[in-house]
């Protein structure tokens, strides 16, 4: 017996269990957001750099096409690089409302376990 007169025991109830393997799945999924979130944000600091570098080049430009590299002129490369920006900035944002997302039903699933698990004990 517990300090409420409640048998410690007790097992939860089978929506309870539900609630907090879906919290779990979320987490896992939001840890997974956030490192697309980073890879991206990564990829991000790589074309401002790229960018940074056409601008002083003076010489022959070359693009990444896979595992070869082509010639190019430093215009096209500009809009390129400027194209990849605007598609991981788009990303970005994408990425940013999922996160929002998860982090609300978490905190809302969250509160449900917590008052759903009142009068059991789930440490064992």
């Amino acid at each position: 017996m517990n300090y409420n007169g409640e048998n410690m025991n007790q097992q939860p109830n089978p929506e309870l269990e539900k609630d907090i393997i879906e919290y779990q799945n979320i987490e896992r999924q939001l840890q997974s957001l956030l490192l697309q979130k980073h890879q991206i944000q990564l990829q991000l600091n790589e074309i401002t750099i790229a960018s940074e570098e056409i601008i002083k080049a003076n010489g022959d430009v070359y693009r990444a096409i896979g595992t070869i590299l082509v010639k190019t002129t430093k215009e096209e490369g500009k809009q390129d690089l400027m194209e990849k920006k605007d598609l991981f900035e788009i990303r970005i944002k994408t990425l940013i409302q999922q996160e929002e997302k998860l982090k609300s039903i978490l905190m809302k699933l969250g509160k449900k376990i917590e008052d759903s698990s009142k009068g059991y004990d789930i440490s064992s």
